[in-house]
């Protein structure tokens, strides 16, 4: 999600959806994948807790393991839900979808929005495709700038 401006698009979105998380007292997690590692960099809490400190170093490139992605933010809503059953758990899916992979849909996930950064000129259209096969929300990027 390198090129062009999808990864500040891909930051933008992130504050945002932290934002609205902290105004609805909500609890957030986040997921960074790229290259060939996926990484929790924020455990599941209170959404108050966001900065350039945390931000700037989210890259993108390098390819997408998506599955590896999928799964550890899988993990992550268990150990939720095991903590807390009756929190209601959304998962947000910011990719361009340039990955072979076809990964399973994490049980543990309440409602799945993927939220599609493909825009080449030739699209592959895969987010749609895991979005259908997820029974989960599908948004492109530049829907959610102009929500």
């Amino acid at each position: 999600m390198l090129s062009g401006k999808r990864l500040a698009l891909a930051k933008g979105l992130v504050v945002a959806l932290f934002d609205r998380a902290y105004r609805e007292r909500a609890e957030v997690a986040l997921v960074c994948f790229g290259g060939a590692t996926a990484q929790v960099r924020r455990e599941p809490g209170a959404a108050h807790w966001w900065n350039d400190r945390w931000l700037a170093p989210i890259g993108g490139g390098g390819g997408t393991p998506l599955a590896l992605g999928v799964r550890t933010g899988a993990n992550v809503l268990l150990r939720a839900a095991r903590h807390r059953p009756s929190q209601r758990r959304l998962l947000w899916l910011l990719t361009d979808g340039r990955s072979p992979e076809t990964p399973s849909r994490p049980d543990a996930a309440d409602q799945i929005v993927i939220v599609d950064f493909e825009n080449e000129a030739v699209r592959l259209g895969r987010c749609v495709t895991l979005a259908e096969s997820w029974q989960a929300d599908y948004r492109t990027a530049a829907s959610m700038t102009t929500a």
